[in-house]
């Protein structure tokens, strides 16, 4: 991968929680994006929950340059020496939360996570369950502390969404940006394409 071309590997990981319409659309905008190589890996849960709640599996691994699987733990993105720009794991479940807190990996999400926290890259993590027990709040602040970036699929309303897609998208958009990756994927506050009469604070 050469530095010259301005294009960022970054690795996807599904595990099995509800929230799939997020994943599908960041496999779409980052397979997109012309300074991104995509990479994935879909955990047997999250294949699963894909099952249950689409779209089809294909639907999101078509957008993977490469798509690593979860048992084959000398993958490519076990190793520190393969570099990327950044991991997600959308959406994370509360299983794969306690194994990246404890350190008790057992399949590749796991282990490309420790990698990528101890090479200092950008990990996002986007937990999907409601409501929080305190073992879950407590991975999550371990989690932070070590330099994870925490990110609930909270939705905006501000850009007055029509759509789930418009939720998923703008999602999304939030997750480029804390990976320095430019978008249009929705209007910002303060910007022309949202009036200020809109604004309800």
């Amino acid at each position: 991968m050469s530095s010259t071309l301005m294009i960022r590997r970054i690795l996807l990981a599904i595990t099995g929680a509800s929230a799939m319409p997020y994943a599908q659309a960041l496999a779409e905008v980052l397979g997109a994006h012309p300074r991104v190589e995509l990479h994935g890996i879909i955990s047997p849960g999250g294949r699963l929950v894909l099952q249950h709640e689409g779209p089809p599996q294909e639907a999101i691994t078509r957008h993977f340059a490469a798509v690593h699987e979860a048992h084959d733990l000398a993958a490519p993105p076990s190793s520190g020496s393969w570099m990327h720009h950044g991991m997600i794991i959308c959406p994370c479940s509360m299983a794969t939360l306690g194994a990246l807190a404890s350190g008790a990996g057992r399949n590749l999400v796991h282990r490309a996570a420790d990698v990528t926290l101890k090479e200092r890259r950008p990990l996002i993590l986007v937990p999907r369950e409601t409501p929080l027990a305190e073992i879950h709040l407590r991975n999550l602040l371990r989690l932070g502390r070590m330099g994870a970036v925490i990110m609930p699929p909270c939705p905006g309303f501000y850009h007055h969404p029509r759509t789930i897609e418009d939720l998923t998208r703008t999602f999304a958009g939030r997750v480029l940006d804390q990976l320095g990756l430019p978008h249009d994927l929705a209007p910002r506050w303060g910007e022309p394409e949202l009036a200020p009469q809109e604004a309800s604070c």
